[in-house]
């Protein structure tokens, strides 16, 4: 397997250049207690990590929540957390055991046990919320527990499952403040994370202290942090043009981070590979305009992917046809092969053996967000250009979005996807596998088939013919057409140490890293 590795830009140069040590891109012991201000386009829709998976609410699971396993920046395999030791019991990968440590407590005090852990999997799987989780463990069994020993029972084989341990679905809840039977939304959080939730303004801001009580994986729990949310990209950069924030992550408009200038003394720039993407996904519910496969099939030969690459986003993606993005296994091209250039007269064929009504009127929904607002200007110019679709659009709220695509509301709409491990299962089943995360209404049981003799394969480099076979397959039934690939950028003020290590690309976000020179 190999890793998402980061790319630097010379940032060294530029402090070798101002004549400053290199030991500034570390945290020192000055004086300087204000907290370091994160500024993030990303949304928490829920402090309950039973209740969200989208890339906002799990970067602050990993800061105010601990989970069994944990990665450091850069790793492809998960070492303990809250665990004292994890691993897999005899060779049939599908009986998993963990031994949580014993001098862990919640930020109110109160002493974890196994059975904590043993309810937060159990809760989070019972409440089944539409935008939860839960499509990460469809083959969890059930969990037992002896003292301070965890067994998950697993009905399949599932090597990946470590990771799966190691991400917001894993984090451990105080079964005396969460519900059994619903989420908590009273804006607070009982976690063992490496940081305190002091405060929290849902859409505004969340108040970040060092948690005192943490134990784990990590040696230093970092400064005090706030994080605040803004609502579209032009604010974000309006808030870092006056200083607001002193950290801009995830995402300042296109045409800035084109722009940045990592010698610009005023501010200290990461680029990073990233394994972000962003797929164009259709509603294949009997009923649904795009139920056909010929008919998405024809949108496949429609969509042009250099105007958004370079008028829309600036070059700051890459175009990407498969599901599986580059520096995974098994990535392929099926999208290029079988479309390998846009070809309306292909696609006016394609809807003809559909028999649909041309142009068919389809519903477009996007997150209501200055960024995506010129990319589903441009989609939606190259599927009406020949008369073959006409196009509604709708922008919508992060939250509403959420649950109008999970109900079936939207014919077509995109959305952007962090991966939770690195490994190529994490764009396969939660994506196109049953129960899918996309709730698009695609099943197949050959695509089923596939994910499950991926995970058969504790080494990972015997699942490439497996996820060719999977991306091949999805480039035959359409349920969502990869748009592109995108880097990752985190901008800071000069006097922010740590800022490299915020994000390597994956969804963990690493606050504890941020400090002040």
């Amino acid at each position: 397997m190999r890793s998402i590795r980061l790319r630097i830009l010379a940032i060294l140069a530029v402090l070798v250049i101002a004549g400053v040590g290199a030991w500034q891109l570390l945290p020192s012991d000055g004086d300087k207690k204000e907290p370091v201000r994160v500024g993030t386009t990303d949304e928490v829709t829920s402090l309950d990590p039973a209740g969200a998976y989208d890339a906002g609410s799990w970067a602050m699971y990993s800061n105010v929540y601990q989970s069994l396993m944990t990665f450091k920046s850069g790793a492809i395999v998960p070492e303990p957390d809250a665990a004292e030791s994890c691993g897999f019991i005899g060779g049939k990968l599908q009986t998993y055991q963990c031994k949580l440590r014993d001098d862990l407590s919640f930020s109110n005090g109160r002493k974890i046990t196994a059975e904590d852990v043993k309810y937060s999997f159990e809760r989070m799987l019972k409440i089944k919320t539409d935008v939860g989780p839960s499509v990460l463990f469809p083959s969890l069994k059930n969990v037992v527990t002896e003292g301070r020993t965890i067994t998950f029972n697993l009905s399949s084989r599932d090597a990946t499952f470590p990771q799966k341990l190691a991400t917001g679905a894993g984090s451990i809840v105080d079964r005396e403040t969460y519900s059994e039977h619903k989420l908590r939304d009273d804006g607070q959080v009982s976690g063992s994370g490496p940081y305190v939730l002091k405060s929290y303004e849902p859409g505004v801001s969340a108040e970040l202290v060092p948690n005192s009580k943490y134990k784990g994986a990590l040696k230093d729990t970092g400064g005090p942090v706030t994080v605040r949310y803004y609502k579209e990209s032009s604010e974000l950069l309006a808030a870092w043009k006056s200083g607001k924030v002193d950290v801009t992550h995830r995402q300042l408009p296109p045409s800035t981070l084109a722009e940045l200038n990592p010698g610009d003394a005023d501010q200290r720039v990461t680029e990073a590979d990233s394994a972000e993407i962003r797929n164009l996904v259709f509603n294949v519910r009997d009923g649904s305009p795009l139920h056909d496969k010929r008919v998405r099939q024809a949108i496949a030969a429609i969509i042009d992917r250099a105007p958004l690459v370079t008028d829309v986003y600036k070059g700051t993606v890459e175009p990407l046809y498969s599901l599986i993005p580059q520096g995974y296994i098994g990535h392929s091209t099926p999208f290029f092969d079988a479309y390998p250039a846009p070809d309306p007269k292909r696609a006016k064929q394609l809807m003809q053996e559909a028999g649909v009504q041309l142009p068919l009127h389809i519903t477009f929904a996007y997150r209501a967000d200055d960024a995506y607002t010129a990319e589903t200007t441009e989609i939606r110019r190259q599927l009406e250009a020949d008369g073959l679709f006409k196009v509604k659009v709708k922008p919508v709220e992060w939250k509403a979005f959420q649950k109008g695509y999970a109900a079936g509301e939207y014919d077509a709409y995109t959305v952007g996807w962090l991966p939770d491990y690195p490994d190529p299962d994490t764009f396969s089943q939660p994506l196109v596998g049953r129960d899918t995360s996309l709730h698009n209404g695609y099943t197949s049981k050959k695509m089923d088939q596939l994910i499950s003799s991926t995970l058969q394969y504790s080494d990972r480099s015997r699942t490439s013919a497996d996820f060719k076979d999977l991306q091949r397959l999805v480039g035959e039934d359409v349920p969502l057409v990869p748009l592109w690939q995108k880097k990752d950028y985190v901008v800071a003020k000069p006097d922010v140490a740590g800022s490299q290590y915020l994000s390597d690309g994956t969804g963990i976000w690493r606050l504890w890293e941020l400090g002040w020179i």
